[in-house]
């Protein structure tokens, strides 16, 4: 009887905490292009206004969606960001911080 009544306990505690998992990855603060960090590493959350000029290291195919950093998949349309405190970023965007996904 311990055992079921261990078991019935654990039950509900565990579903609460996989909701309540997904409510705070739900949550999560999308990162304004003003945000300081963002400015420093020239993050748009559109790629194609990427200052070319300002930042070199811009390439075309390097995406926020195909970045080591990017804790989402290449499908997701927002996905926390490693560079950025798990802030959410835009799949199509980039930064000065992307890193060529292992």
């Amino acid at each position: 009887m311990t055992t079921r009544r261990i078991f019935l306990t654990t039950i509900p505690a565990a579903a609460l905490s996989l909701g309540l998992g997904k409510t705070a990855f739900a949550r999560a603060e999308v990162l304004p292009e003003s945000d300081p960090a963002a400015v420093a590493l020239g993050y748009k959350a559109d790629a194609s206004k990427v200052d070319v000029k300002k930042w070199p290291t811009y390439a075309k195919d390097r995406l926020c969606a195909n970045c080591q950093l990017y804790a989402g998949k290449s499908t997701d349309p927002m996905a926390p960001c490693g560079a950025f405190g798990g802030k959410q970023v835009s799949a199509k965007g980039w930064c000065a911080a992307w890193v060529k996904k292992a």
